[in-house]
């Protein structure tokens, strides 16, 4: 193998290595982070409108993105662990509604059944990049 080879190898290698940037949602009024990509609870985009009740439905045909996001219940959700079924998510920093949860499901934009549903309005959220360190030996200050 030729040295030229190597370098080569070695330069794919670590940039396999290296993580992708992590998505962080913030309350858009105080900026509290309420989570992060690894929170969010996928699911499988419905088939839009034809999946809602004839009387919720407004004729548009097109396709609807998702206006929220579902994450898995988290600690800073005070409702949930007051026992209800289904309320509000505020946010713990600033007392803003966020969202809304429903440990029976709720439907999403795009149609979609979610099961249990802790649902963040998208619109009350900032979407934050996060880079990752390229060199996690040394320290930040």
């Amino acid at each position: 193998m030729t040295e030229l080879q190597m370098d080569v190898e070695t330069n794919t290698s670590t940039q396999e290595s290296l993580p992708k940037p992590q998505a962080m949602y913030r309350c858009k009024k105080c900026r509290r982070i309420v989570a992060i990509e690894e929170n969010v609870v996928p699911h499988e985009p419905g088939k839009g409108e034809e999946c809602f009740a004839w009387k919720k439905r407004s004729g548009n045909s097109v396709q609807v993105q998702c206006s929220s996001i579902f994450v898995e219940p988290m600690k800073w959700m005070q409702t949930i662990h007051d026992g209800s079924v289904e309320e509000k998510l505020l946010c713990l920093g600033c007392n803003a509604r966020l969202g809304y949860f429903n440990w029976a499901g709720m439907q999403c934009s795009c149609g979609a059944w979610v099961n249990p549903a802790f649902q963040l309005h998208k619109s009350r959220l900032d979407e934050c990049k996060s880079e990752p360190n390229p060199n996690p030996n040394l320290e930040t200050v």
